[in-house]
């Protein structure tokens, strides 16, 4: 059996980092990521909600911020629990294992007009796919 997701969106806010109990950081975020098509000429977006784990949980809060373009590998999960009012809410999230930078910091801070790709390449956001 195969669990594996990959993703390249945008924050849509600052990642939440937190740390459990015993000092584990734990960051959650959410990621803005168009569909690679349009319905009546719309571009329609899934926002993914997200969780990632120790020192990158922590790099990310620190680097990236609202609106940062990133790549993110992990698995989907499930689970469920129950509120302040008794009734049960169903969650299904994107525990990543990786989180990749797709553009620097002064990049996400200036106009956006080009994004860095891992391999050293600039990469036009007109050539992007989505």
């Amino acid at each position: 059996m195969i669990n594996a997701v990959t993703l390249v969106g945008r924050l849509t806010k600052d990642v939440d980092l937190r740390y459990t109990p015993n000092g584990k950081a734990v960051g959650n975020f959410t990621l803005a990521v168009n569909r690679p098509f349009k319905t009546n000429g719309q571009q329609e977006t899934d926002f993914i909600n997200c969780t990632i784990w120790g020192k990158q949980a922590e790099n990310l809060a620190n680097f990236m911020k609202k609106g940062s373009q990133v790549g993110v590998t992990g698995r989907i999960q499930t689970r469920t629990y129950e509120n302040s009012e008794g009734k049960t809410v169903f969650v299904t999230e994107v525990v990543a294992d990786q989180a990749a930078f797709l553009e620097s910091k002064k990049d996400n801070q200036s106009s956006n007009q080009s994004i860095p790709a891992s391999e050293g390449t600039e990469i036009q956001d007109t050539e992007l796919p989505f």
